[in-house]
């Protein structure tokens, strides 16, 4: 009987075991070499329920959000190479969102190397989530720099507090000065040029911009955005955070549940946050690295096996 069954994607075995991410290949290499027994199965979410209750195994799901004791979801967690390994969900929908941050018992010493090396990789490097312009974008300093998500897709819609245009609309309210908005680069609404303008019209002190992530946020006093890795990249930069909508990184964010809140966060001065030993909690501690050479026995010890 296996310990462990994996549920991937049917498409990933039409590719000859090719199609699988680095992180099954080598947690599978580490199985096997520690002997520990497990299957891989195509994923079928609507067969899931019955299939982990058929058996006493641990079922790890890719890119799920199924919430079981012997279930773990599996994805990567806004920076490669760390992943998400939770029995509650991936991203927004993770069990670090209601776990509590302790900050007093991180040792910075070992937080503050971690978020440099990050910081230079992510940071130094201009890179994101998605491909950014190489070039670097010439942005006047703002008060605040706002990341549209696309509401069509499913999960962003689930985790709105505030709309998109709620969001930016009551940035543009509440900011007396520059405000930057970035579209999302796989936003295929073709409405959203449209109401971008409109709300110029409106707003002369908003300006569009596709520049890179990173030049925008380094202009910015803020970033808000719903809950979009751009809010991790932004505590690289050491940058204040709000956050409109569910997340699991929201502990050192402010988050607006309402324009209400969105007006009172962006009038009152920005606190001091512990962005260096967040950066290493979230992912130092709470998730798994496909580079780590134990994470055969960081996913045993999770698993309870």
């Amino acid at each position: 009987m296996s310990n462990l069954v994996f549920h991937v994607p049917r498409s990933w075995f039409s590719l000859s075991g090719e199609g699988f991410r680095p992180f099954y290949v080598r947690l599978m290499e580490g199985l096997e070499a520690r002997g520990v027994p497990y299957d891989v199965e195509v994923l079928d979410r609507d067969t899931l329920p019955a299939r982990v209750e058929d058996d006493a195994a641990v079922h790890i799901i890719h890119h799920g959000r199924f919430a079981h004791p012997r279930a773990r979801n599996a994805d990567v967690a806004y920076i490669y190479p760390f992943w998400n390994f939770d029995p509650q969900g991936i991203r927004a929908f993770s069990s670090i969102g209601q776990m509590a941050f302790p900050q007093g018992d991180i040792d910075p010493d070992i937080a503050r190397p971690f978020f440099r090396r990050l910081r230079q990789r992510i940071v130094g490097g201009r890179t994101s989530r998605y491909e950014q312009p190489a070039a670097a974008t010439d942005v006047a300093p703002a008060r605040a720099v706002v990341f549209l998500q696309s509401e069509g897709h499913r999960i962003v819609g689930e985790t709105c507090y505030l709309d998109r245009w709620q969001m930016l609309r009551g940035v543009c309210t509440a900011v007396d000065g520059p405000i930057l908005v970035k579209p999302h680069p796989r936003d295929t609404d073709r409405t959203t040029p449209r109401q971008l303008r409109a709300l110029q019209r409106e707003f002369p002190h908003l300006q569009v911009s596709d520049g890179n992530i990173h030049d925008l946020i380094a202009a910015a006093d803020r970033v808000v955005t719903i809950n979009s890795a751009v809010g991790v990249e932004a505590y690289l930069h050491r940058k204040p955070v709000v956050l409109c909508g569910q997340s699991d990184f929201h502990h050192i964010a402010d988050v607006a549940r309402s324009p209400e809140d969105l007006a009172a966060i962006l009038t009152r001065p920005p606190r001091k946050r512990a962005y260096d030993k967040f950066i290493w909690w979230y992912f130092g501690d709470r998730c798994l690295s496909s580079m780590d050479p134990n994470l055969a026995d960081h996913v045993i010890a999770r698993c309870g096996l």
